[in-house]
């Protein structure tokens, strides 16, 4: 199916079609990292927790390039569906150049203020040294990390979800080789870890540029023109920042959360942690948005882009019928795989059925920010993001446990009426600004 028929035929079937493929790439990402995990606890309890707060430092530097992806996707989309060629090259060639760019940027932050980062994590010097190990390796091979970004939003943009499903599936399964070949036969320990993402990360930016060359007919280079990367970098720094936000949220949430205890700590990070994998399956919806309103933008069939907004958010909604009541009745089987102790599974089990109420949620926010980013209107998002993410939640958690001092559960609580008046927020403004298309 070519991409030129995104822009054609019924919309349904397009986005279940591209949402599948990368619903599943999530899922797989997802276990990826729950590997090395497995494997740094192979290595020790020390190692274990030095790759915990690496990953955390590592994905605020990462962050600056999250928005390549759909800052890519949504520059590319339009000018598929107008047979562009031309365009879509030059925005491929200036997004490589920005992610090149900004690679060094990850390494020359990272090699300044890593070690600092780690230290506010933690006072164990024997977690920040094996930290270290872990994320300068990372830092200096970030560039696979970045070109990544832009192959996949690339291919999205032509309605290729497959490709990214792909090399991500690949990467789990080598994953599993070279994890062990590194950390105990080269006998590079956590290093071990970090020598084997980069190199799959790296060969992942090969193959996704390799099928990206198919696509254009062309082998795509870096280019620095500045009038290309102003309009690409209004839609990467957008979506990068509001990527920033997820991350400062969750620090802020696990501090209040923190206040009462270890136990509550646990028992909300596996209650996130099996949230976000039932929520991979509406996330997957994203890409599919991207792809067909961005290609029904670009062709200026402005009622396809409609149609398309709320055919995702039916799809959305059916998942969330079947997501929710998962997440009311199964959470105890589910918190109980991962802890023994009762007060963590009640915790998580709590959170897990008072967020429930806010899926939908969720699912409304994704769907809105991917169609506001393929009719190219990021900065509503990301401020939703800020308030969402950081200054509703410090307000008030400040207020409840604080200076009313109620307990943990009234932080859920908060969570859900954040999430929920967010997404009548962004539902209002999405439908406002689909009308004056």
């Amino acid at each position: 199916m070519s991409e030129k028929q995104l822009t054609k035929g019924p919309i349904k079937p397009h986005l279940i079609r591209l949402a599948i493929p990368a619903a599943l790439g999530m899922v797989f990402n997802t276990l990826y990292n729950l590997t090395d995990n497995w494997f740094a606890g192979q290595i020790s309890d020390d190692a274990l927790a030095g790759l915990s707060i690496a990953s955390v430092v590592f994905a605020l530097f990462i962050g600056l390039a999250a928005g390549l992806q759909s800052g890519t996707s949504a520059m590319v989309a339009p000018d598929v569906s107008g047979d562009k060629k031309s365009k879509v090259r030059h925005w491929v060639n200036n997004a490589t150049g920005i992610a090149l760019l900004l690679s060094i940027l990850i390494i020359i932050l990272g090699l300044v203020f890593g070690q600092s980062l780690l230290s506010v994590l933690t006072e164990s010097s024997v977690t920040i040294d094996l930290a270290w190990q872990y994320t300068w390796v990372i830092l200096l091979g970030n560039l696979g990390f970045v070109l990544t970004n832009v192959a996949a939003g690339a291919l999205m943009g032509f309605g290729n979800t497959q490709a990214f499903r792909n090399v991500l599936i690949a990467g789990f399964f080598v994953n599993w080789l070279l994890n062990p070949l590194f950390i105990f036969v080269l006998d590079l320990g956590v290093a071990g870890l970090a020598w084997s993402t980069v190199v799959i990360k790296l060969a992942s930016a090969v193959v996704l540029f390799w099928l990206l060359s198919k696509e254009m007919g062309v082998v795509p280079h870096p280019e620095f023109r500045w009038r290309k990367w102003k309009h690409l970098l209004r839609q990467i720094i957008p979506s990068s920042a509001n990527m920033l936000t997820i991350i400062v949220g969750g620090f802020i949430t696990i501090y209040f959360v923190g206040r009462f205890g270890d136990e509550a700590v646990a028992g909300y990070s596996v209650g996130v942690r099996i949230e976000q994998l039932l929520l991979l399956t509406a996330m997957g919806l994203n890409a599919a948005v991207m792809a067909v309103a961005g290609q029904s933008y670009g062709a200026k069939d402005y009622q396809r882009v409609k149609e398309t907004y709320h055919q995702a958010l039916k799809l959305g909604f059916f998942v969330s019928l079947l997501a929710m009541p998962m997440m009311v009745f199964l959470s105890p089987l589910m918190m109980d795989q991962f802890s023994n102790d009762d007060k963590i599974i009640g915790i998580g089990v709590y959170y897990l059925r008072v967020d429930a109420l806010a899926f939908f949620g969720y699912v409304l926010l994704f769907n809105s920010v991917a169609v506001l980013q393929a009719i190219k209107q990021p900065i509503f998002p990301m401020v939703i993001g800020v308030l969402r993410q950081m200054v509703l939640p410090t307000l008030a958690n400040f207020i409840l446990i604080v200076v009313l001092d109620y307990d943990v559960y009234a932080i859920f609580w908060a969570i859900v009426c954040i999430v929920l008046s967010s997404a009548v927020l962004m539902l209002v403004y999405t439908e406002r600004q689909l009308r004056k298309l």
